[in-house]
Parts: structure tokens; sequence; C-alpha cells
């Protein structure tokens, strides 16, 4: 197996561009299987001797027919939680949902007959323009994967349920700018003063390429990425979408393959769930590295320059901070090593003997700031994960105070290991079954009887119907629904709407009703 890796690998690396999909699906697989079956001791020789084979190709995504993405040179491929997964220099990922060894390919789709066709009745590929008084924002819903990063962090600005559906004014021009800045889809820019910032949208184009397996949803790509077509030629993008950064269908259903249009959601796409029995750790329980950092960053860009009393202190704080607190944190809690010498040094606050001196008020004050710094994020709220939290952060910051820091000659700090207090980690709680987590009993009116919404309509659309439609208007208000009623009934009789199945010829007739007689509340 490890010589026809070799050999497969040697072939796919001399045709470089030229190599057809088939070869490059082939070397993925082969590479998998050589180095599942090598020795523990050995894995990390055979990874680099694969890797120094095929090192002239670039960094690659090329999207099989009706197949697997073929990942080639990718340096990072991440789960969820930040954890950095085994990847071999070549790579098949599964995008037809329905791999047993997710997130690879075991040719699933080969015997389900995935097609990797668009939906014609997806969202149309339309760039809006939202003029505001410091800035504009420019989102185009047609790849709009509904993360919900940036409705669930400016509500304001990025509003479910209005009119317009983005508010530029609603919100701080920073708050705005890092709010672009994590979309994930890419469907989101800014333009200062008429010209559009993609670059600064983008990163500066900074970020090393990598992959992320998102938790029961796509893979979010960054880094600039080459994304490519079985033919070799470049996959379409969207109006003004970004060549940093995408999010790519995992599940087999979005509207809009190879992008991930949300349907993940829609279709209750799940991962393996946990093996019975395991605990989660401080780590797990909190998202992982991404969670940490989106608390990092916002103690460190949001609230701590708005405190009067720890904002000269930390004035002069060097870049990268927030990464260095969240790595720490991590590796506290339980997550991956930190690593310094890739972090440039430890953070300030909670490694002793680094930071500035804090007095008792400045140390309360940053440790009150940490705290709702995680409940912005959105870190779990349940109260033995915040003791834990509150318990390190309190901790820690007293650690960095003068009387505890440590001397030139001593050796650096080693993150200590937190764990849950002894009520342990809350009982999980187990998981809906996929499709019945929001439907409802629907009773459809007799014919002589006067169709309203509140009785009849709004019963007939599910959450997931509500939460896939709210980036243009709020199906369980009547308002709404009335004002875009000649839209929703097209798109009921042509099947579009919902997009997981048509309504059946009975409901599509009582909202033709509805319509018809007035569009009672």
């Amino acid at each position: 197996m490890w010589q026809a890796a070799l050999a497969a690998t040697r072939l796919r690396a001399r045709l470089a561009g030229a190599a057809p999909p088939e070869l490059a699906e082939a070397t993925a697989a082969l590479q998998d299987l050589a180095i599942r079956l090598t020795p523990a001791d050995g894995e990390r020789s055979r990874l680099a001797s694969l890797a120094g084979l095929q090192s002239g190709l670039p960094a690659a995504i090329q999207v099989a027919t009706d197949g697997p993405y073929l990942v080639t040179n990718v340096p990072r491929v991440r789960d969820h939680l930040g954890n950095p997964i085994r990847a071999t220099p070549q790579l098949a990922l599964c995008r037809c949902g329905g791999s047993a060894i997710k997130p690879f390919c075991d040719g699933t789709h080969a015997r389900t007959g995935f097609s990797g066709a668009k939906d014609p009745k997806r969202v149309p590929d339309r760039r809006d323009t939202y003029p505001g008084q410091e800035l504009t924002i420019l989102d185009n819903r047609g790849i709009c994967q509904h993360s919900g990063l940036c409705t669930d962090r400016l509500a304001t600005v990025f509003r479910t349920g209005a009119d317009p559906s983005v508010a530029p004014s609603g919100g701080r021009m920073d708050e705005i700018i890092r709010a672009v800045r994590d979309c994930p889809s890419g469907a989101l820019s800014f333009a200062i003063d008429g010209l559009e910032a993609r670059e600064l949208a983008d990163w500066g184009n900074t970020r090393e390429a990598a992959i992320e397996v998102t938790r029961d949803g796509p893979y979010r790509i960054i880094g600039g990425i080459t994304l490519t077509g079985a033919d070799g030629s470049p996959v379409p993008r969207a109006q003004g979408a970004s060549a940093e950064h995408c999010a790519l269908c995992r599940c087999g259903h979005s509207q809009n393959k190879p992008f991930c249009s949300g349907m993940h959601w829609y279709i209750s796409f799940r991962d393996p769930a946990p093996q019975p029995g395991h605990e989660p750790t401080l780590f797990e329980h909190a998202g992982g590295l991404p969670a940490l950092t989106r608390m990092s960053r916002l103690l460190y860009e949001t609230h701590v320059p708005a405190d009067p009393v720890l904002a000269p202190l930390f004035a002069a704080v060097p870049p990268g901070e927030p990464a260095r607190l969240a790595a720490w944190l991590g590796e506290v809690f339980g997550g991956p090593p930190y690593r310094s010498d890739q972090l440039g040094g430890l953070p300030l606050v909670v490694a002793p003997g680094l930071g500035p001196p804090l007095t008792d008020e400045q140390q309360a004050r940053w440790a009150r700031l940490a705290d709702r710094a995680a409940q912005d994020a959105g870190l779990p709220a349940d109260p033995a994960f915040r003791s834990a939290f509150s318990a390190y952060v309190e901790f820690g910051s007293r650690a960095a105070t003068p009387a505890a820091q440590s001397t030139a000659t001593q050796p650096q700090p080693v993150p200590p290991a937190w764990a849950w207090g002894p009520a342990g980690p809350p009982e999980p709680t187990p998981p809906a079954a996929p499709g019945d987590q929001d439907e409802q009993q629907t009773t459809l009116p007799g014919p002589e009887e006067t169709v309203t919404f509140a009785a009849h309509i709004k019963p007939l659309f599910r959450e997931r119907d509500r939460q896939s439609m709210s980036f243009a208007f709020d199906l369980w208000s009547a308002q709404d629904v009335r004002a875009h009623a000649t839209g929703i009934l097209q798109r009921l009789r042509d099947g579009s709407m919902p997009c997981d199945g048509a309504w059946p010829a009975d409901q599509v007739e009582v909202f033709q009703r509805w319509t018809n007689t007035g569009m009672r509340p």
C-alpha cells in the first residue's frame, strides 16, 4: 500500500495541473490508507515523504463532478474546535453528506447518485447596496450561508424581519467592519467614500490557507485557496464574492453547490455524536478556539478600550493579544498545547510576570469585562461552565499581579489545568430527531370558514421556514407576509418554498384564499 501511495503521488505531482480528478481522488485514497496502516511511530516520517513529493503543487481545491472536494497541499485542516485534523497532502473531502468517515470521502456519492448541480430555484445572484452614515454595506444573499454571525453579533445593523434587512447607521464603523470580516461565506463587503474596501474585508489577504470543518455545517475556507472545477478552470464566483474566503457545502443539499446555502440547518444535517459517556472538557463545551477567540477579541477590541480605567493601561498592547489569550485559555480548559513560538509570546494578564502591574481595582475590572465578553460572544451560559470560567479568570488575573510576577531567571509559566467544579459538567441535552424539532399541528379551514393569518397561515410555516427566510422577512409576522404575499404565493406554487419539499396543494389553496379574501390578521 505504501509503494502504491508513493507511485500515485509521484504521478500526481508530475502531471500537476493536467492531472485528471480521478487520479487526485485515487491518490488521496491511497495516501489515507497507507498512513492508516502505518505504525504510529512512522506516521510523521511518511507524511513528510508524501508532502515532499508533491511540494511543488500550489494549495488548491478541485470540485470533482458529482464527487468530493479534492484538496491539495492545504497546510491546515481543523475541526470546529480549532483542533488539527490529521490530513495527508492529497485529500478527498466528502460533499454528498453521506460518508461514514466524515469529513473524508468514502465513495458514498457514487452509490447514492449525488448530483453537484445548482438548483435553478436558488436565491438569485444579486448584490445589494446599503448606504450608511460612515460606510456602505455590500451584500449578496445569493451566497449567504445563513450562519447568523452578523445578525447574532450586530442585530441593530443586520436585522431579522425588518425592512431594509441591513441598516449601516445602526452600529459603529469598527463593529460593522469586524462583522463583515467575520462573514464566512464572503457575501459581505463594505465601501468607504464610494470605494469598496475588499482587501480590508479580506484581512489584507494575510491569512494562512486553511479549512475548518464546522460542526453540523459547511467547510469554511480561508487564505485565498484556488477553487477549480473538474476541468481545472476556476469555479465561477457570485457578484462581489470574496476570493479569500468562502463556505463550501458539506451536507449535499445546497441549492448553490459547491457553495453553502444554509440547507445543512434546514435538513438537520448532523455529524456523528460523541461516544456515550464522553465528558466534554471546558474547551469543548465552550466551543473551542473559535469561541474563545471571539470572546478575546470582544474583550480587547470593544470592552477594554471603552473602559476609562483600563483603556490607558492597555493602550500599547501589541497586535495578536486576543489570539494569545484565546490559545492560553484553550490549553487551560483542556484544548491543544499553547505554542508561544507561533503566537509571539504569552498573554499579558493571565500569564504571571508579563503584563502591566494591575491594582486590585484594575484586576476586578478586567475580570468583570472578561465575563461580559464571554456573555456577548455567546459562550455557554449554564452555571457550571460560567462558574469554572469566572473562577479561572479571577485566578489568572490575580496571578499576574506584581506579587506573583516571576523573575527573568525563572522559566516561563505553563498554563494550569482547569476542570469542572465538584458538580461536574451539565447534563447533555438529548438531540432532537431530524425534522421533528419544529413541526406544528395544522388544521386547515373548512370551505366556508374565514381564513385568518393567526389561525391558519402562521401555523403552516415552521420555525425552520421562518429562519431560512429571515434575511428577507418574518414568516410569522402578518404584516411582513401581507407585504410579500404575491412573491410567497408564487414560490409556494412552483415548489421553491419551502426548500425541503413543496407544500401539498390544499395548503397552497388556503394561502391563496387568504390573499383573495383581504389577508385578515
